[in-house]
């Protein structure tokens, strides 16, 4: 499995983003994927995931600003940000393989097999 990320950058408040991580070595079309990011001194946090029944769900501090969604014919998973400010900068992730025994809350690194290296996101105001 290999998940990468990309579309990152340096952007000013108010600015929009979008990220995408593709992925392959897996049956992509069918996996719950979800977006985490982490900035430094700050935990890990779950930003949205696609569920195992193509439900949508955010963390309340990106509800209505970001929009996940997928591309199955490009194996993309992307993450429209909009708005953004100071505090969303950090490094952005994707994650594959649900474990099958987790229905949500997710959390970091616990909740899915395959991660990404992430995209680093930096808002400056």
């Amino acid at each position: 499995v290999h998940l990468q990320e990309s579309g990152g950058g340096s952007v000013q408040a108010g600015d929009s983003l979008t990220l995408s991580c593709t992925g392959s070595g897996f049956s992509f079309n069918s996996s719950p994927m979800g977006w985490f990011r982490q900035a430094p001194g700050h935990a890990c946090t779950m930003l949205s995931v696609i569920q195992r029944d193509g439900s949508l769900i955010y963390a309340n501090s990106v509800k209505g600003r970001f929009t996940v969604s997928r591309d199955n014919v490009k194996n993309t998973v992307y993450l429209q940000m909009n708005d953004l400010k100071p505090d969303d900068t950090a490094k952005y992730t994707c994650a594959a393989g649900l474990y099958p025994d987790v229905d949500g809350p997710f959390h970091c690194y616990n909740d899915f097999n395959d991660w990404g290296m992430g995209t680093q996101v930096t808002v400056s105001s």
